[in-house]
């Protein structure tokens, strides 16, 4: 039966490469599939990788209808027997709602691919949706770390190297970004409670929590 599948993860966890993976083994085998994608960092209608990988996608902008691009596509003499959709947690809950059409309607396997949460711990739209939808839900198992060395469980925008905690949801940047820029950067949920980036670490040691004390 086809299903749709969300691949989640921190933004360091390998997500875009296992969508390029699956491309390769798939069209390896005569598949044919469609690729989309939204605010990819290599820019518009492109699927990258952090090992520098990219390929041509299909930019799924704001009020885009994945599934009516995909029946037009197919009503036209196009083929196409699988969906990949990276960057899934930029899409709309509605667009969201048109791949599990897809799956449903059309009989084709959907791979989405995302993010969970944004630098403020909260669920991206799109990734809530596919929370709520898909058949399965695979967290990666390429395991991103925090500076400390710990698992890296949550994203952290930076700018200057300082962890910022407001502003717009979805700002495209990148890990490996100059420190003066807006950037990212995954850390534990301590580190991340504490605001405390691989930068600002150097600028002190790190001081346990204090206990509150009851006096008796």
């Amino acid at each position: 039966m086809p299903e749709l599948v969300f691949f989640s993860g921190t933004m360091d966890c390998g997500k875009s490469t296992l969508a390029l993976q699956i491309e390769h083994n798939r069209s390896a085998r005569g598949l044919k599939g469609m690729i989309y994608t939204r605010d990819d960092r290599a820019g518009e209608g492109k699927l990258s990788s952090r090992l520098g990988l990219v390929t041509d996608a299909v930019e799924a902008g704001a009020g885009f209808d994945l599934y009516g691009h995909l029946v037009g596509h197919l009503s036209q003499g196009g083929r196409c027997d699988y969906v990949i959709a990276d960057e899934a947690q930029f899409l709309a809950p509605e667009q969201i709602d048109q791949l599990a059409r897809i799956v449903d309607d059309l009989g084709m396997d959907v791979y989405a691919f995302g993010i969970t949460t944004d630098f403020r711990t909260r669920l991206f739209p799109g990734s809530q949706r596919l929370i709520e939808l898909a058949d399965r839900i695979e967290q990666l198992q390429v395991e991103a770390l925090c500076w400390c060395g710990a698992r890296a469980t949550h994203n952290a925008r930076t700018v200057g190297g300082e962890m910022v905690v407001e502003g717009a949801q979805v700002v495209v940047g990148d890990v490996n970004r100059s420190a003066e820029e807006i950037g990212y950067e995954v850390l534990c949920r301590r580190h991340h409670r504490r605001r405390m980036t691989s930068a600002s670490s150097h600028a002190g040691a790190l001081s346990p929590d204090v206990l509150p004390v009851n006096g008796g």
